[in-house]
């Protein structure tokens, strides 16, 4: 089969979040099964600023959009066995940020995004006939639409399926129903059975419509979104069409998060030698300036600082936290948030550190050298970090929704089964007994081994997940 990732991010050549690994990860093991496959993005600042340096695939294509000829270049760097392809247009692209400021998003987002969909659309003559286009996120949600209404009887489309995935419901693309003449998409479908959605085209809503399966990034989660709680809105839309509804948990690299040979990391380690553990611990202790004692847990998040990641049930728990334990975070979200845990690092140096960016080399000390990890979200798809955790050796304490519900289970004392440390209700005191529970497991030397070695045999690699794609993929 051919298979085309169309992906607003992709890692390694521009991240905000998880999407960007999952399309990074994905394409190269539906690769290593012997099929065709490539991913498509913007040619964003970032890009060049992380150093990639893609060729001239196809120079100056054309496409009509909002009644006028606008080009494009075609760029591609093969990278793993896969065809990656990104869409050069520095008047949308060639900027500092992905979709928008810290402060707000930018404003031009509705039509960015529809070029963006009618670029790859057009770009497809070049690259060839597709089996499955994959899109991912309200970003290309209008390569659905476009492809069924404006190229319905365009050949190259006859064959085409299309699955779209969401990877989190809250971020749905919305925007005034007065871009639609600029972006080209007609009146008809401006309604509550098309894409209107409470006053707003919705761009996620045009992807699910007009695609020929929905998937989500677990089962857990693909089973929440049916709810009024967990749909935002679009649940109704989602149990109409419940049986072209999958769940198909994430992977992880692990020839990118791996211990054992991990290049950010002081001391590589494995599920048969961990000592090398300790000295990460030392070093990212150092890097954050905070004392080391390996007698005292180092618990630590790298997330968005935003409440839908349960950020303010972090902040209201901070001091019991630190009564027992040091932390360290890395991230960026609301600008309250930032500032709440830069001060919270003066207030207490030497105990809290404090990263207010995306920072990858960080990110992979921080698995490596922490204790524990937490993830109090409200809402979780997937979570990949909790699975990253996993592999090194660093107790996920989670709250009990979605793929963190999926993939972590309560460890008992007792039978010594289990990997982490789960909660159910949004409140401090949950979230504060859950890290008390792992902070008493951790005292014990015997039981805190014993749940560390749980970890390190969890084995949440992409071999299981690309099967279940190629599975669905198929059956389309």
């Amino acid at each position: 089969m051919n298979i085309l990732l169309i992906s607003p991010e992709v890692f390694p050549f521009a991240k905000t979040g998880g999407l960007a690994d999952v399309v990074g990860a994905l394409p190269e093991a539906i690769a290593k099964k012997g099929h065709k496959s490539s991913a498509i993005l913007p040619y964003y600042q970032l890009v060049k600023k992380n150093g990639f340096k893609p060729v001239m695939f196809k120079k100056n294509i054309s496409l009509r959009i909002y009644n006028r000829e606008e080009f494009f270049n075609l760029l591609i760097l093969k990278q793993n066995g896969v065809d990656v392809y990104f869409i050069e247009k520095n008047e949308y692209y060639d900027r500092e940020f992905l979709y928008g400021t810290p402060q707000s998003d930018y404003q031009d987002n509705a039509f960015r995004f529809a070029f963006y969909a009618k670029a790859i659309i057009a770009s497809i003559q070049y690259i060839g006939k597709q089996d499955v286009l994959h899109c991912n996120d309200w970003q290309s949600g209008l390569v659905p639409l476009y492809i069924r209404t404006h190229h319905k009887s365009d050949p190259l489309f006859s064959k085409t399926k299309i699955l779209f995935t969401i990877h989190n419901m809250a971020y749905q693309g919305l925007f005034p129903g007065e871009v639609l003449p600029y972006i080209d998409v007609p009146w008809d479908l401006y309604t509550a059975d098309g894409i209107e959605f409470w006053g707003k085209a919705n761009f996620m809503k045009a992807g699910m419509i007009f695609s020929d399966a929905i998937s989500t990034v677990s089962k857990g989660y693909s089973r929440e979104i049916l709810s009024p709680e967990f749909g935002c809105g679009l649940d109704g839309l989602l149990r109409a069409k419940e049986k072209m509804l999958y769940g198909i948990i994430n992977g992880v690299d692990y020839s990118v998060w791996s211990p054992a040979n991990d290049k950010f990391i002081a001391e590589k380690f494995d599920e048969k030698d961990t000592s090398g553990k300790a000295a990460c611990k030392k070093d990212l202790a150092d890097v954050f300036g905070i004392k080391y004692n390996a007698k005292r847990p180092m618990v630590a998040m790298i997330t968005r600082l935003a409440e839908q990641k349960g950020i303010d049930l972090v902040v209201n728990i901070m001091k019991d936290i630190l009564k027992e334990s040091d932390f360290v975070i890395l991230g960026f979200g609301d600008e309250k948030y930032n500032n709440i845990f830069q001060d919270l690092a003066k207030k207490h140096k030497g105990k809290v550190g404090v990263s207010i960016k995306f920072d990858n080399a960080l990110s992979h000390k921080i698995e490596a050298g922490a204790d524990m990890f937490l993830m109090p979200s409200r809402y979780e798809p997937c979570g990949l970090n909790q699975m990253y955790s996993l592999k090194y050796g660093t107790v996920p304490v989670v709250r009990a929704v979605g793929g963190l519900d999926d993939t972590i289970q309560n460890f008992n004392p007792s039978t010594k089964k289990g990997n982490g440390f789960k909660f159910k209700d949004a409140t401090n005191e949950a979230f504060l007994g859950a890290i008390k529970d792992a902070v008493a497991i951790f005292k014990n030397k015997k039981l805190w081994d014993a749940l560390v070695k749980n970890c390190l045999a969890c084995d949440y690699s992409w071999e299981s997940s690309a099967e279940q794609y190629l599975k669905l993929y198929k059956n389309l």
